[in-house]
């Protein structure tokens, strides 16, 4: 007889996770709430139709059993047939965003729009094909240079 897996048995791995569907899009969002980028971090490739980002996510991932930790995470998102963003001042180098979460909006047909709610009302908006996301860290943990856990009051 086989055991079934337990959660205490997964290692503390770097997360690679591909969302599908709205479901998986929320799981994602969860893991990049809280994540800090340089606007300079951002890409869009047309020819590719990805538009994708290089963030410091806070590793929300068993955050109680440990010090608090980020690491730096790739996000991309696939079938990007149009960008948009509101209250992001793209002439600013040194700006850095806080990333709240990724809200899904569906569409005609599995097509739809991505939001990238940013701190301080800004936006980025990806008109999408279908949902196709990927999250992936790149680096090992480091502690968070706050040395403290995100809060959001109720």
């Amino acid at each position: 007889m086989v055991d079934d897996a337990r959660f205490e048995d997964a290692a503390q791995g770097p997360v690679a996770l591909r969302a599908l569907d709205a479901d998986d899009l929320r799981v994602i969002s969860a893991l990049v709430q809280d994540a800090i980028l340089p606007a300079a971090e951002m890409t869009f490739d047309r020819r590719r139709r990805r538009f994708a980002l290089l963030l410091n996510r806070f590793r929300w991932e068993d955050a109680a059993a440990r010090p608090p930790e980020r690491v730096q995470a790739v996000l991309a998102i696939e079938d990007v047939q149009a960008v948009a963003s509101q209250g992001i001042d793209r002439a600013d180098p040194d700006l850095v965003l806080s990333l709240l979460a990724l809200d899904w909006t569906p569409g005609e047909d599995g097509t739809g729009r991505i939001t990238l709610v940013l701190a301080g009302d800004g936006a980025i908006a990806l008109d999408v094909e279908t949902i196709e996301v990927t999250l992936k860290d790149v680096t090992r943990p480091y502690v968070a240079p706050s040395g403290q856990t995100p809060r959001h009051p109720e």
